[in-house]
């Protein structure tokens, strides 16, 4: 079976001299890569490592770690990249639990979410689920040869790891930043000199950088050949800020998680626009949407499954399809509509609320910098709607105006009753809201 590590092997034949990846001043040609991949293998196999072993890795943002993982893998590991600053105790405890586990055969990954409700879950990942997340992005972002992939988020989750895969299939360049704290680094890393360059943020960082670094984004608006976000939803007022930065660039919204791998992708930079449309199935995928209006997929993308858990597994893995709690529709043109969460959705006397469309309409609204949409308890109704909101700086919360604003935009029982302020949106680290956080009624508010 081919995998990603025997691309990188007929890349640096192919290609010796092409740079493969680059880490500060940390750089591989293909060549380099494939050499120090090979040394490594007979120093894990000399070490004792065999197939079938599940290998803990912490996920550190740098080339050493590329070149563990691709050797790994070939020595026949399974490996479960973790957060790089993880404390030590329970590092070692997810790798004591892990060594209890067996995994099918040709298992490649095991990959820990970081959902908002609940235990995180240790997702199955296969070599062939690697392969096809690889050429669904391929075929439908237009990944070529001549790429270079800017890859700043952790490496121990899909978000980042998808772009590895079809950067070293077709012999490009990945070019490793660690995170968002430093905007300068960021920006400094596509000073690289490659005729095409492109990157994945979360929505929370494409918002940073359109409010605090606007002019230094337009200056790569030659350079960028795209952008990839997911992970969280996008505002529309995002996305057109957005598309007039950078109107000549490719602007992707994708819909994917760890468990369903890559599944469809949509350039809103299409002159519509459209939020929460997720473009249609790749290649490798297929989208059903249940009688109950939920998300399922099907495909070689999917997982195996979730490591130790048989029961957790067979909840949301049926026959080879994948059921989601994501609320979606398919529009006549095969296109897929985000709607929400079903976990997440508010009944507000009986009409049913996605915060997120709600969330989506304050964020247009030129004082609002965020927001989070959140369910309280109503005498009459069960539940009504507050919105909590981060002003911009300098300015005060006007509710009436505020509700005025939303009012215009949404239907009326959508429109929240009350309004107060908070200092910052609690999230995950890939942008998410953190609804689970606001479940605590101490956190409903400060004003």
């Amino acid at each position: 079976m081919k995998t990603i590590e025997r691309y990188i092997e007929q890349n640096a034949a192919m290609y010796p001299d092409r740079m493969a990846v680059v880490c500060d001043q940390d750089m591989l040609t293909y060549q380099g890569l494939q050499e120090r991949i090979c040394r490594r293998v007979v120093e894990l196999k000399e070490a004792g490592y065999h197939e079938g072993q599940i290998v803990c890795l912490r996920a550190m943002a740098s080339v050493a770690y590329l070149v563990d993982y691709f050797a790994f893998h070939l020595v026949g590991c399974v490996v479960a990249p973790l957060e790089k600053d993880m404390p030590d105790a329970s590092f070692q405890k997810i790798a004591s639990e892990l060594c209890s586990h067996s995994v099918p055969e040709g298992s490649a990954d095991i990959l820990y979410t970081t959902g908002t409700t609940g235990k995180s879950k240790g997702v199955i990942i296969s070599h062939q689920t690697i392969l096809a997340d690889a050429e669904n992005l391929i075929d439908g972002q237009g990944f070529s040869h001549e790429l270079a992939f800017v890859v700043n988020g952790p490496l121990n989750h899909i978000g980042s790891l998808s772009k590895i895969y079809p950067t070293m299939m077709l012999g490009a360049t990945v070019i490793i930043v660690d995170g968002m704290k430093d905007l300068n680094k960021f920006f400094e890393a596509f000073d690289y000199p490659a005729p095409k360059m492109a990157t994945f943020l979360v929505p929370a960082s494409i918002r940073i950088l359109i409010q605090f670094a606007e002019k230094r984004l337009a200056s790569l608006s030659q350079k960028l050949d795209f952008i990839e976000t997911g992970a969280a939803a996008i505002s529309q007022s995002d996305m057109k800020a957005l598309c007039r930065i950078l109107p000549h660039t490719r602007l992707y919204n994708t819909y994917a998680s760890t468990e369903t791998g890559i599944i469809s992708t949509y350039n809103y930079n299409d002159g519509k626009c459209e939020v929460g449309c997720l473009g249609k199935p790749m290649k490798n995928s297929q989208i059903i949407i249940t009688d109950k209006g939920l998300i399922a997929c099907k495909g070689k993308t999917i997982m195996t499954g979730y490591v130790g858990d048989p029961e957790r597994t067979a909840s949301v893995l049926k026959d080879g399809v994948i059921y989601t709690s994501d609320i979606g529709r398919l529009d006549a043109e095969g296109m897929l509509h985000l709607m929400g969460r079903e976990d997440d959705v508010i009944n507000v006397g009986g009409f049913k609320v996605a915060p997120t469309e709600v969330e989506d309409a304050a964020l247009a609204f030129p004082d609002v910098k965020d927001c989070v949409c959140i369910p309280v308890d109503h005498i009459i109704t069960g539940k009504a709607l507050k919105l909590l909101v981060v002003m911009k700086e300098g300015k005060e919360l006007n509710r009436k105006a505020l509700a005025l604003f939303l009012k215009s935009k949404l239907e009326t029982y959508k429109v929240p009753l009350l309004y107060s302020t908070i200092d910052k949106v609690e999230r995950t680290f890939n942008g998410k809201i953190n609804r689970k956080y606001y479940i605590d009624p101490d956190h409903s508010g400060n004003t």
